[in-house]
């Protein structure tokens, strides 16, 4: 089907109250049979489309969401005969948190500034210390380059709980609530983030385990439940952080088994990389993802047909 008339699909990028009344009596006036009736299921996980990300004055703003957003809009309403499920992430963070500049001072005092790369050779040296969990933070920089072979980046304050930059972009909440209408079933909502002393990309673990916080280890209960569907597509932000580390927290466990592999979809024009001043995030997410297509992964488009 085409968008329908509720839409705020024109207004894509502007922070405007979604048409959710409007949204869900459209779709219960659809003549879509009930999921239950899904001979295959499929999934959408949408990750972090949110204002903060998608939108062009949003915190931390990916170039190229706005588009990417108004393509995974137009691609549900297209596909919402099909679509069994909608799973949505909301990165949702608070003023002091690891990767924030509030968290480390210089030998001055002076907090960094937002992208720079905390090392483990500048907490070492002493160039930057840690105001909070000192012991766990100095280990931390080193956990990230051992596990992962990263620095700590510190954001810019983005999707702060509270602000309007956490919200989900208007034009995709007006697309799941009509789904949701239509198809008989419920959206799941996914808070991630809010565990101060570690990063979490990933939706289904952070970076860094913490093993006290029941949310500071790998989310097993989702990851089975995503599992379970026949096929999983992604989309959302960004290529390079978020939707890159949902999908390999999966393949980090079924890599090996191309059956599941085979049910990841990557709906490349629907997702757009962080730009960064000096590493080109987009060429290191498109490697990542190109080898997790050798494995079975399927990289695909919002106007393929979905299988």
């Amino acid at each position: 089907m085409s968008v329908p008339t509720f839409s705020s699909i024109g207004r894509a990028g502007e922070l405007i109250s979604p048409q959710v009344t409007e949204a869900v009596r459209a779709g219960l006036r659809e003549s879509t049979p009930p999921v239950e009736q899904d001979g295959r299921t499929i999934a959408l996980m949408l990750v972090d489309a949110q204002v903060d990300f998608v939108h062009e004055d949003g915190a931390l703003s990916v170039p190229g969401a706005v588009e990417d957003a108004k393509r995974t809009a137009e691609w549900l309403y297209r596909n919402t005969a099909r679509i069994t499920r909608i799973f949505a992430s909301l990165d949702s963070h608070t003023p002091l948190q690891i990767f924030f500049p509030t968290w480390w001072v210089d030998v001055e005092g002076e907090h960094p500034d937002p992208y720079t790369a905390i090392t483990v050779e500048a907490v070492e040296n002493g160039s930057w210390r840690p105001l909070y969990e000192v012991d766990w933070s100095v280990d931390y920089v080193h956990a990230l380059q051992d596990q992962a072979k990263k620095d700590l980046m510190i954001w810019p304050f983005h999707v702060l709980v509270g602000t309007p930059g956490h919200a989900l972009t208007p034009i995709l909440y007006e697309a799941i609530a009509y789904h949701s209408a239509a198809r008989s079933t419920q959206p799941t909502f996914e808070i991630k983030g809010m565990i101060d002393k570690t990063e979490y990309y990933s939706l289904l673990e952070p970076e860094v385990k913490v093993p006290e916080d029941p949310r500071g280890t790998l989310n097993e209960a989702l990851l089975e439940q995503l599992l379970s569907f026949d096929a999983l597509y992604f989309a959302g932000q960004a290529k390079s952080h978020c939707v890159l580390e949902t999908v390999a927290s999966i393949v980090r466990r079924h890599g090996g088994d191309r059956k599941v592999m085979e049910k990841l979809y990557l709906l490349e024009d629907c997702t757009s990389a962080v730009q960064h001043p000096e590493i080109d995030f987009d060429a290191l997410a498109s490697e990542a993802f190109n080898a997790f297509a050798e494995k079975g992964m399927q990289i695909v488009s919002s106007a393929d047909e979905v299988l």
